[in-house]
């Protein structure tokens, strides 16, 4: 369902600017069957207008159209800081197509830019087109991308680059900063209907709650708490919370400097910008649970309309308390799966935390230690284990793997079935920061075959693909540090 709030308040009809002589960098088969979109052999749309329709240049295909494109407004906070006014500055959403939102981002200049030019590069483009499709496939909630379309058109950002407008798809692209602004405003009319637009559209069960709008409140927490606990699951930082950047629907949103975990370093930022590390990797459940209790102030007018202030702030400060139980739950789910336990036991989360710890002191690569701790054999003597030669104290190490094989035994876990399990929960194939950067300088050189190989090996992370195994290794020394910031 498209954003259906009118008005020019909250919405303006925004024309995408056309780009020269636009071309295909990347299409994903996959959104294309989410979106009804028929593809020819080569994987390409077979009516050909859809790539003048997703490069901004034209309104409609034959079966299509496209009338009133819009970009919206919102406000939020960034860093922590109250920074009012915001808005869609370089996506314009097209439309509804199969159930789906169609937004360009790229695609031009709206009434929200700013000093911007409403432009994205071929770079970012690509950063955002492969994680967000690397991301459905390890079945982490996320807006999805359908293509990307280049264009010589020249854009400076550090440098010059050129530009490309990704088109992103979505159940629904609203933000908590669509709830902040309106309450900044207090504009509680439009806040309702917003609520209301979103109840209808989204979250239906909230209709028969005694309060809709804290039931809804308490979803949105729910999915968002679920999220962020997944996220930590495979080592994934988004590397910009901020309020506007956060999805009501618990979707992975807006990917600009994120980064997968290489070595794992429990505190690693992953966006060279933020100096102070407040969206570091072991602050993300707090910083997201931040974000809820900005939701839930801009929330407390709706719940007035069924009982007075201090009733609705007492609900929803009690509804936001919920927030890290259910994160933890999630987290501790998810992280028991990791190491292959069927069953919930007293000392498992001291058995995690020791790991991490361990693997935090040695700079451990995340992936391939959960991948090949899969093959582990029980009976085997630990000093014939080579995952303890990742570890700097051999001592500790033992230890914790002579506890871990201990706990696997009590439920008399099978080697082979566990293995499989932990297979499907532990991906060998991620969107490495360096695998992404070889596939970007290969298409500002027009080689795009890169950008479409990863896109086929992200779609399995799960799978062994052993033509592909350079693609699952660790990065080497020369490329552990690839920066990114909010431009990326």
């Amino acid at each position: 369902m498209a954003f259906n709030l009118s008005g020019d308040d909250v919405c303006q009809v925004t024309l995408p600017t056309p780009i020269p002589e636009p071309y295909w960098v990347a299409f994903s088969p996959s959104s294309a069957k989410l979106a009804n979109i028929a593809l020819d052999g080569a994987g390409l749309p077979i009516e050909k207008a859809w790539l003048e329709v997703l490069a901004g240049n034209q309104l409609d295909t034959k079966d299509h159209q496209f009338p009133n494109p819009i970009s919206t407004i919102y406000s939020g906070h960034q860093f922590g800081v109250w920074a009012g006014q915001l808005g869609d500055g370089r996506a314009i959403l097209l439309g509804d197509i199969a159930g789906q939102e169609l937004q360009l981002k790229g695609a031009g200049k709206t009434r929200f830019s700013r000093m911007g030019d409403g432009r994205a590069v071929l770079r970012s483009s690509i950063r955002e087109f492969l994680c967000s499709e690397a991301m459905h496939a390890l079945g982490i909630p996320t807006t999805r991308a359908l293509s990307i379309v280049g264009s010589d058109l020249p854009v400076i950002r550090e440098t010059m680059e050129t530009a490309a407008v990704c088109a992103r798809l979505a159940p629904s692209f609203i933000r908590i900063g669509h709830f902040e602004h309106f309450a900044a405003l207090q504009s509680h009319g439009r806040l309702k209907e917003l609520a209301d637009s979103l109840i209808q559209g989204h979250y239906p069960e909230s209709l028969t709650a005694e309060d809709p709008y804290l039931d809804l409140f308490k979803r949105i927490c729910e999915r968002n708490a679920i999220l962020v606990a997944q996220w930590q699951a495979v080592g994934f930082c988004h590397g910009v919370l901020n309020s506007d950047n956060i999805s009501v629907l618990g979707l992975t949103i807006d990917y600009g400097p994120f980064g997968f975990l290489d070595q794992f370093q429990i505190d690693h930022i992953c966006n060279h910008s933020d100096q102070g590390g407040r969206y570091a990797y072991h602050r993300q459940p707090q910083i997201m649970h931040w974000n809820m209790a900005c939701l839930a102030s801009a929330m407390i007018p709706l719940l007035v309309l069924h009982c007075d202030e201090k009733q609705a702030q007492d609900q929803l400060r009690s509804a936001l308390e919920t927030f890290p139980v259910i994160y933890a739950q999630a987290w501790q789910e998810l992280f028991r799966k990791k190491l292959g336990f069927s069953t919930v036991q007293e000392g498992d989360i001291p058995l995690i935390e020791r790991l991490l710890q361990a693997m935090h002191d040695s700079k451990v690569d995340f992936t391939s230690f959960f991948r090949r701790l899969g093959k582990l054999k029980t009976h085997v003597p630990i000093e014939q284990n080579s995952l303890r030669d990742d570890f700097i104290d051999r001592e500790l190490i033992d230890q914790w793997f002579a506890d871990y094989i201990a706990r696997l035994q009590t439920e008399s876990s099978d080697d082979s079935l566990r293995q499989q399990l932990m297979n499907q929960v532990n991906p060998k194939y991620i969107l490495r920061n360096h695998l992404a950067q070889i596939a970007i300088e290969r298409a500002q050189k027009k080689e795009f075959s890169e950008v479409t190989k990863l896109l086929n090996i992200l779609s399995k992370p799960f799978d062994e693909q052993p033509e592909y195994e350079i693609y699952a290794v660790a990065p080497p020394p020369n490329l552990q540090v690839v920066e990114v910031s909010c431009s990326s």
